[in-house]
């Protein structure tokens, strides 16, 4: 084992504390998920860094899960999760991916340069809201940039409310405002797109060089891909930072309430159109198109919210639709084992 550190200082909070028995209290161990790897899971106690063996009897978990143990290290059980962030699995396959848990306030990461992308953060946003997560879009390499303050208010225009920072990633003077989100025993997680600066900004907010980082390519300024695992840290001010690789496929999944929330501007107006089932197209009475029309509303964003909502429909349906194949698989299986045994009794 490693070092040991605090509950606290791993992140514990109340919301955890109240779901543990008297029993729990006196004779378990408290462990966080802080790493996942093909034969198991890294697990922070406050005792040090144990290792948890993949089996079949353990469930599905990802980097800031909380579990107990019993006095022999064994699993007992997952607690409760605060919140969650999860996508379809990149590419055909059709299953879901967790990304990571019990996160309190989600850095959406986005470089100024020609990575600056309206509809990539409305996504971003989709996943934060669907989990109750304090989004916070951070506009990377501003001294890259000509018109920060353009493309800033461009980002506020999406919510009134959101919180919206620019910094320069290699400039630790720059990143400070960041530091008033990360509060002892809040646990902070970084999504972004690949080489949009999230390694830099985490060595900034950490005050040395632990994430490797590359120079950005001189033909499209974009940064390239350096994190390639999930990675817990613990910054000087208390708080926990889950960093991950570059995404460069984020299909939502069961994320209807997070997509309408993103676009509550949009949700207001089709209250007002003429008709109760009103497509948003061409039907007269459209509020949303007179919005269009006049400029109170972009195309994009109408274009971005029905290509969203599509998206998580078609996704949820299809994972649903697995599920199912797999619990009647399952039944299947069941099934044939208790024949074959009858038979092997001579019943």
């Amino acid at each position: 084992m490693s070092s040991a550190i605090s509950i606290n200082r791993l992140g514990w909070q109340a919301f955890f504390q109240q779901q543990l028995h008297l029993e729990e209290l006196e004779h378990a161990s408290i462990a966080r998920v802080c790493g996942h790897h093909r034969n198991g899971y890294l697990l922070h106690t406050i005792q040090g860094t144990l290792t948890l063996h993949a089996n079949s009897a353990l469930p599905e978990m990802t980097l800031g899960d909380w579990l107990l143990l019993d006095e022999q290290q064994h699993f007992v059980r997952l607690l409760e999760r605060k919140s969650l962030f999860k996508r379809k699995a990149a590419g055909t396959r059709v299953t879901e991916q967790l990304i990571a848990a019990n996160v309190d306030t989600l850095f959406i990461v986005c470089s100024l340069n020609q990575d600056f992308n309206l509809s990539r953060i409305e996504r971003y946003l989709a996943l934060a809201h669907e989990a109750t997560v304090t989004p916070v879009v951070v506009l990377t390499k501003q001294d890259l940039c000509a018109d920060v303050e353009d493309k800033r208010q461009a980002v506020q225009a999406l919510d009134p409310f959101l919180q919206v920072e620019t910094v320069n990633a290699l400039d630790k003077d720059s990143c400070s405002s960041l530091l008033a989100y990360c509060g002892a025993g809040q646990t902070l997680s970084l999504l972004g797109s690949s080489g949009v600066g999230k390694s830099t900004l985490v060595n900034s907010l950490l005050g040395y060089d632990i994430q490797k980082t590359a120079t950005i390519r001189e033909d499209d300024s974009k940064g390239r891909h350096t994190t390639t695992a999930r990675t817990m840290h613990f910054l000087p001010s208390g708080a926990v930072l889950i960093d991950t690789p570059g995404m460069r496929e984020l299909q939502l999944t069961e994320c209807e309430t997070g997509v309408r929330q993103t676009f509550a501007d949009i949700e207001q107006l089709a209250q007002q159109c003429r008709f109760n089932d009103c497509q948003h197209q061409s039907e007269p009475g459209c509020a949303i198109q007179q919005a269009i029309a006049t400029g109170e509303l972009e195309p994009r964003r109408l274009s971005n919210y029905l290509k969203l909502l599509a998206e998580q429909a078609r996704n949820s349906a299809s994972l649903q639709q697995r599920h199912a194949q797999d619990r009647q698989f399952g039944r299947m299986v069941k099934t044939v084992s208790t024949v074959s045994r009858k038979l092997k009794k001579g019943y």
